[in-house]
């Protein structure tokens, strides 16, 4: 099977961003193409808390890369419970390996899942190519 090109995109990296501080609403929305209302969402859930300074929302390092996994996440399937589950084991502070492990977990699990719908759809397809096959070979006026 040939190896699969996937866009940077889909593996989320986020590079070290030491010239800042903190991050404005405008600075990760675009920086990872959401809307304002997605990270109010996602704040809204408990995925990401970031500081008030009056009405304005101050987003930290830690919000960030949790928005990254957030938003890998969901790429990939994953609903929002598994999602919180797997960020908030960061914070178990065994050097992120029952994070790892349950991530890794969770991954196979969604790979598996999704070979079993790539099987069912291509089963499919092929029920419904023999079947236009059959109609076009019984083609009568």
């Amino acid at each position: 099977m040939p190896a699969v090109a996937f866009p940077v995109e889909a593996l989320a990296p986020i590079e070290p961003r030491p010239d800042q501080d903190a991050f404005s609403i405008s600075d990760l929305c675009a920086e990872f193409s959401v809307t304002p209302r997605a990270l109010r969402f996602y704040e809204d859930e408990g995925l990401i808390s970031p500081e008030r300074r009056g009405t304005q929302r101050v987003y930290s390092h830690r919000d960030r890369a949790r928005l990254a996994w957030i938003l890998r996440g969901k790429r990939v399937g994953f609903s929002l419970g598994e999602i919180r589950e797997m960020i908030d084991l960061y914070d178990v502070g065994d050097d992120r390996r029952v994070q790892r492990q349950v991530t890794l977990e969770r991954c196979e699990d969604r790979i598996a899942l999704l070979e079993n719908q790539k099987h069912d759809i291509d089963a499919h397809i092929a029920e419904l190519q023999q079947f236009v096959e059959l109609l076009k070979s019984s083609d009568a006026p």
